[in-house]
């Protein structure tokens, strides 16, 4: 067992979250089931953390909620407004959702936590390591683009120069293989592992 206290293992132990640690080492090693990645793992921890916030918070929601929320604070696709929206409801159930925000873990957390305080490996690591390592940079890439053309027409729009609604940014990155045709999102491509071709 590593000595060292990590994020993970601090915030397992504040939310009282005791069998989300085997929990992760099982999906991670893909034990009786579909092996899962840790950015997935990751994804699993950070719902937890909020379904365990709503949880002491004794705020009341129905089946599919905590999910619902985790949806509107995190993915790329949902619009400035319902995100305030969802963040605004969470904070009136007397959830800090900043603090919440920055108690979410990363990939390479989850890694840490695994190898050295539960002192998990797995054979393929090495590899796995390096194709979320390189998706982690074009994850930075975009998520800059974004920001840039979202920066971008807020100033034309306070400008008068453009005029725009409520407004979501798409910033999509395909491949597509000259030898089979094939097109597939980089996401998509980077967790097959490969195209069509044989």
């Amino acid at each position: 067992m590593g000595s060292e206290q990590s994020k993970v293992a601090q915030l397992i132990d504040t939310y009282g979250l005791e069998s989300m640690g085997a929990e992760l080492e099982r999906a991670w090693l893909g034990d009786n089931q579909e092996r899962q990645s840790l950015r997935d793992l990751a994804d699993r921890f950070n719902h937890a953390l909020l379904v365990a916030a709503i949880r002491d918070a004794g705020m009341d929601v129905i089946d599919g909620e905590p999910e619902n929320f985790y949806r509107l604070l995190t993915a790329d696709d949902v619009s400035a407004g319902k995100r305030i929206e969802a963040r605004n409801r969470l904070e009136r159930a007397g959830i800090d959702v900043d603090r919440l925000e920055r108690e979410f873990v990363t990939y390479q957390a989850i890694r840490y936590y695994l190898r050295n305080v539960r002192d998990v490996s797995y054979e393929g690591d090495s590899e796995t390591e390096q194709v979320e390592r390189e998706r982690g940079t074009i994850d930075r890439l975009r998520s800059r683009v974004e920001t840039i053309v979202r920066d971008t027409v807020d100033r034309l729009n306070t400008a008068d120069k453009l005029s725009v609604g409520e407004y979501r940014v798409f910033v999509s990155i395909d491949i597509r293989c000259q030898d089979c045709g094939a097109r597939y999102s980089i996401s998509d491509l980077l967790d097959r592992g490969r195209c069509d071709c044989d």
